[in-house]
């Protein structure tokens, strides 16, 4: 029950098919929303520790999209974004690669998020 609960409450996104990451995208652009995306795995400890981080970096920057994305489950997109370490994140905007960090280093990923959400706030209101 708690689980469920905390899974409503959740800003963070699972991303799992090409589809569904299409849609975001795509809604993202439209909407001139940032998107930060977090290419896990589940074998992948230091990418499982970033969950909560990510979790509460998302609850932080209500104005950006956080995308979570399981590279076993939803293969394409990895490879298509030439995803080949994990943790890795990904900063979009406009539906293009703005920024790109791997490595689970939370001061570094807190430093991008504010920066890449700051850059888009002052782009969206000029």
């Amino acid at each position: 029950m708690e689980d469920q609960e905390l899974q409503k409450s959740s800003r963070v996104v699972k991303v799992d098919s090409p589809e569904s990451w299409n849609f975001y995208v795509s809604q993202a652009k439209n909407q001139a929303c940032p998107i930060v995306a977090h290419f896990t795995a589940s074998w992948c400890i230091p990418s499982v520790f970033m969950n909560s981080f990510f979790e509460d970096l998302a609850s932080s920057y209500k104005d950006a999209l956080f995308l979570i994305v399981d590279v076993d489950e939803v293969k394409e997109v990895a490879r298509r974004l030439k995803v080949r370490a994990m943790p890795t994140f990904m900063f979009l905007k406009d539906g293009n690669t703005m920024d790109k960090l791997v490595g689970a280093n939370p001061d570094e990923i807190k430093k991008r998020v504010d920066g890449f959400v700051q850059s888009s706030r002052l782009v969206h209101i000029a």
